[in-house]
């Protein structure tokens, strides 16, 4: 931001504009671009930058969350608590919940879902659904046999 040296032919240096500056900077309060920093790395007045606040300290939502894919799954199927080996075309949901993660699976577009066995483990944060969810799907996703 500021002034940048750039070469000129002569091998001199010449200042330069730089290209997100503008008409905010010459009259020395911050435009949007700035954050709220002037060239110097002090802070500037406030200057409202929407989207700018934290999330990743944000308490997770409330209520379970889960992740779903479509899977085929290789010769002899899934091993379900409630129904025995399911094959075919299903749904696998890696749901989180109180501090678990449960595997579900179903018939795709069917409405009963059924526990995968052994599907069931503590998971610290919600955070490590999408790792889980994808280590699942690479277990179980098996369409080429």
């Amino acid at each position: 931001m500021g002034e940048q040296a750039v070469a000129g032919a002569d091998g001199g240096s010449t200042p330069e504009q730089a290209p997100d500056s503008g008409a905010a900077e010459a009259t020395g309060s911050p435009g949007p671009t700035t954050a709220g920093m002037t060239a110097d790395g002090t802070a500037a007045s406030e200057v409202a930058v929407p989207g700018a606040g934290m999330t990743a300290d944000a308490e997770a939502p409330a209520g379970p969350q889960s992740r779903t894919t479509d899977i085929v799954p290789g010769p002899g199927g899934v091993m379900t608590d409630e129904v025995g080996v399911v094959t075919g075309e299903l749904t696998l949901r890696t749901e989180f919940a109180d501090g678990q993660v449960t595997l579900h699976v179903q018939y795709k577009d069917a409405d009963e879902w059924y526990v995968v066995s052994g599907g069931k483990a503590a998971l610290e944060a919600a955070s490590g659904l999408d790792a889980v969810h994808n280590i699942a799907v690479g277990l179980l996703n098996r369409p080429e046999g």
